[in-house]
């Protein structure tokens, strides 16, 4: 790939790195797991049996089975996106019973290739988390301390759900990653709010889960607001790609503006899909770093393009096309569309990590080529990089980069 294929030109100065140097990089993913589940009967002890970290939230309904219904969706979606060069941040919120954690963390420290590289941990105290509250966001910058205190050699945070897939390898990601600058944050956003101004920003909501440890929805207050006058509200999609900078900024902040923003959010519903988008483009040192995609394919319903409309064969070509590295939502009872992805984009078998560069064992008779591990800088980007390529040549050209920026 030719580095003058990236157009960006920010206002320092940045060097592109070579291939040869790319263990200078490494993405980070937060794994949030949402389905159904029973509730917690106790506290949980921490367990880290391995650095960084995933997050995934599920629950069940019924009696729990002896091996739990999020496990073969939760090791899908690990086995996926793995890869020894990525952290990787593991949660089930506190509806997760005990048995369910304590199965999800034998299971990573049972995984022999998962042990040698140590990179992924579980989070054994749970968080709770609302639908549609600010525990959401609690969580995730819970998940993003764990991160900034175990895992030093990390460049972007990304968050994924249960309904996620990704629609490419680790390799080819990384890859192209590698000739990006180190500040650009990945966030649909926009000032634009439309029918979000009162159903967002006007409502005053109260999440029992900041002082309550068993769930229930959140309050809707009759009082409504007036939009703040001493910052700007953006809003976008709660899927994002952020940098460690900026997030070092979220949650050190030697500015006071990401707890003030983040008193303000603890009120507002959805608060996920508004908070880093306002504190990133309300701040002189990292609005300029914003690019206007979160690097997922997705569906809306239309109107209002409240909800992702769930992903089928039918929409198989238009994800490819897309460019984008994940997609979303898939369904959990059908697998049909995920098994495409596996064969024909991913080259996984069922049941094994996604092959890379990394994986040098033999794949004769159904083995595992990752099995075997080699060197985890070896990359062999394929022919989704280039697509991914197009893609953010597309993000950074000159006419359409700043002109999409915190507007």
């Amino acid at each position: 790939m030719k580095r003058s294929h990236f157009p960006y030109s920010a206002d320092r100065s940045w060097l592109l790195l070579p291939l040869f140097i790319i263990s200078a990089i490494s993405l980070t993913f937060l794994l949030a797991l949402t389905s159904t589940q029973t509730k917690s009967t106790s506290s949980q002890s921490d367990f880290s049996f391995h650095r960084p970290e995933f997050t995934f939230s599920q629950r069940d309904h019924g009696k729990l089975p002896e091996l739990p219904r999020f496990a073969p969706r939760l090791k899908r979606l690990l086995q996926a996106v793995y890869h020894p060069r990525n952290y990787y941040l593991l949660h089930l919120d506190l509806d997760a019973s005990d048995s369910e954690r304590l199965d999800l963390a034998k299971y990573v420290k049972s995984e022999r290739v998962i042990r040698e590289f140590g990179n992924v941990m579980v989070i054994g105290k749970a968080d709770l988390v609302t639908y549609k509250g600010p525990t959401i966001i609690a969580s995730t910058l819970h998940a993003v301390a764990i991160l900034l205190k175990k895992a030093k050699d990390w460049d972007w945070f990304v968050n994924l759900s249960a309904s996620d897939y990704p629609l490419m390898n680790q390799d080819d990601i990384v890859h192209v990653f590698s000739y990006l600058p180190r500040d650009l944050n990945f966030l649909e956003h926009t000032s634009s709010i439309g029918w979000k101004e009162y159903q967002r920003a006007r409502p005053i909501i109260i999440d029992p889960g900041l002082y309550h440890s068993k769930k229930s929805g959140v309050f809707w207050a009759k009082e409504k607001r007036s939009l703040p006058a001493s910052f700007k509200l953006f809003m976008g999609s709660e899927w994002v790609v952020l940098t460690k900078p900026f997030l070092e900024f979220c949650i050190w902040g030697w500015d006071n503006l990401p707890r003030t923003l983040l008193m303000y959010y603890t009120n507002f519903p959805s608060s996920q899909e508004g908070y880093f988008h306002t504190v990133v483009c309300n701040h002189k040192d990292y609005q300029n770093t914003t690019v206007n995609h979160d690097l997922h394919f997705i569906r809306w319903d239309n109107p209002p393009k409240q909800h992702p409309m769930t992903l089928t064969l039918e929409h198989f070509d238009d994800m490819v096309r897309s460019g984008a590295p994940f997609a979303r939502k898939f369904a959990e009872d059908n697998d049909s569309t995920l098994d495409k992805i596996d064969k024909e984009l991913l080259r996984r078998s069922n049941g094994q990590f996604t092959p890379g560069g990394w994986c040098v064992g033999g794949s004769g008779s159904g083995n595992d080529p990752c099995v075997v591990s080699g060197d985890s800088n070896a990359v062999k980007p394929a022919v989704s990089s280039k697509r991914l390529e197009k893609l953010l040549v597309q993000l950074l050209d000159s006419e359409n980069f700043r002109s999409k920026q915190c507007k």
